[in-house]
């Protein structure tokens, strides 16, 4: 199994901002896509859609205020379904720090690669949009290939 990692540090923030971007519908249509429905908080469903390629229906399996966010990817490309998505938070002085890994693929291929950038793309809209009040959520977010 392979693991996409990832760390930010997201300035003038408290890891309660970053949680509150994580696990609320406002939250997540400001920094990964406007289209997004369901409820972030454990035990819930949200559904992300990225208009035209279709998207992701996660469950939500764990929220600790502040802390952690892990979701289990239920619904989307074969590739995604079954694996976690896990969100862990600390502060460090001024900035929350923000580990992302997305655990589970069943084998390293392009799409991971693909997959890789996009959600650096998507955690650096998460910082802007915490620390400047403006994301870049889809559809507005950086095209990084092809594949969008």
């Amino acid at each position: 199994m392979s693991s996409i990692l990832h760390r930010i540090g997201v300035e003038g923030a408290t890891t309660t901002d970053v949680y509150d971007a994580l696990t609320t519908i406002d939250g997540l249509a400001g920094w990964w896509t406007e289209d997004v429905s369901g409820d972030g908080t454990a035990g819930g469903r949200l559904e992300f859609r990225f208009p035209p390629v279709g998207g992701f229906d996660m469950e939500v399996l764990e929220t600790v205020p502040s802390e952690s966010v892990r979701w289990r990817v239920v619904e989307g490309p074969d590739e995604w379904v079954g694996t976690t998505i896990t969100w862990s938070l600390r502060q460090e002085g001024d900035y929350a720090i923000v580990m992302f890994s997305h655990d589970g693929w069943r084998e390293q291929v392009p799409f991971m690669n693909h997959c890789s950038t996009k959600w650096a793309v998507f955690l650096l809209s998460l910082k802007a949009m915490i620390e400047s009040g403006k994301g870049t959520p889809a559809p507005r977010d950086v095209a990084v290939s092809d594949w969008h």
